[in-house]
């Protein structure tokens, strides 16, 4: 009966946070703002929880399963963009994957610079704080290593937010228009195929059978790699054809922004104000570094400088293959890095963590 309750309870308040999130997607898409529906859903939601704080959230989380569901679904239509061409593009690949690994080393050096120097943070949240990646490893590290837990979970999730605000806006100022607002797509222009119930349950089956192997075979970030590498092999091979229309990649924005969104409940205003703004200079920081190394890349491998750069763009892997989708930016080979850029963060704190002194 308790269960009963408590299930519908968080149903209602997850449905008035999805409309309401909506709402702040459809009002940032009025004012041209750069991937509306995320930016403007992820604002919103952390506004509620920071000023209004709603006593009604206390004791409640985002439903898991449903950001789960939501991004396996973005990975379906990620590996579905996967065309065979793509394999032809292997060769390049590798000189742009040796030089991530000199990204990550370089960036968390960097960003540990940053911390202690004008942080004041000890060694351990520090070095776990500066990571290009891996959000819940360096966290679950971090607290075993002694680390501020509540300063270490600001700083990530701080950095995922600050890139995926930047890059757009950033973008949008670069290209002299908004961009990200219609996933690749001039609605305008050419109508918007229809999602069938057959497209829906081949979706809905790639994402639950790729979820399942991820889990099995333990993926990073399995939730979106295990359901796109699996779309994408039926793609490379011809067999599924699927498009995206425009509703889902922006009701996809949504349950991800407000799911981010409502990270910050709970959280401090002083101690937010101050990893905010070294969280600024970090990511400023790492966005010129990755912006130098795509251009490098750019010339040696004539590879489009806008795939590079948002390839290097340290924000969590879902959310900037969401941005990769939303630009048109080849989110297969976005993600692809992304993914791999994780691997290599988690074996380098892996390594670090036995060499270097934490505690000093």
């Amino acid at each position: 009966m308790f269960h009963a309750k408590g299930a519908l309870r968080t149903g209602l308040i997850t449905c008035v946070l999805l409309v309401f999130g909506a709402l702040g997607g459809w009002c940032a898409a009025l004012l041209a703002v750069p991937m509306p529906w995320m930016l403007g859903s992820l604002l919103a939601t952390a506004l509620l929880v920071l000023w209004v704080k709603p006593t009604s959230l206390t004791g409640y989380s985002f439903p898991l399963p449903l950001r789960t569901g939501f991004i396996a679904l973005i990975g379906v239509m990620i590996g579905a963009q996967l065309e065979p061409s793509f394999l032809s593009m292997m060769a390049e690949l590798a000189l742009s994957v040796s030089m991530l690994a000199l990204f990550v080393g370089l960036t968390h050096a960097g960003n540990m610079l940053i911390f202690r120097r004008l942080g004041g943070y000890d060694r351990a949240t520090a070095f776990y704080a500066a990571t290009p990646g891996g959000l819940m490893e360096s966290i679950l590290l971090g607290e075993s290593a002694g680390a501020d837990l509540k300063i270490l979970t600001a700083q990530q999730f701080l950095r995922i937010i600050f890139v995926i605000t930047l890059v757009p806006s950033g973008l949008s100022l670069w290209l002299g228009h908004p961009v990200g607002s219609a996933a690749g797509l001039n609605l305008g222009d050419a109508p918007e195929a229809p999602l069938t119930a057959v497209d829906f349950g081949v979706i809905s089956l790639i994402g639950l059978t790729g979820l399942g192997i991820a889990r099995l075979i333990r993926l990073p970030a399995g939730h979106l790699t295990g359901p796109l590498l699996l779309a994408a092999a039926f793609s490379v091979a011809g067999v599924l054809d699927l498009h995206v229309p425009f509703w889902l990649v922006s009701t996809a924005q949504v349950v991800i922004g407000v799911s981010l969104g409502l990270r910050f409940n709970g959280m401090n205003a002083r101690l937010l104000r101050n990893c905010a703004g070294l969280s600024f200079v970090s990511v400023v920081f790492m966005l010129g570094l990755g912006a130098g190394f795509a251009s490098v890349l750019h010339v040696m491998t004539e590879l489009p400088f806008l795939h590079l750069f948002i390839s290097y763009a340290p924000g969590g892997v879902t959310e900037m293959s969401v941005i990769a989708l939303s630009l048109a930016a080849n989110p297969a080979f976005v993600s692809l890095h992304h993914v791999l850029r994780i691997l290599m963060t988690v074996l380098e704190l892996t390594v670090l963590s036995k060499l270097v002194d934490l505690k000093r």
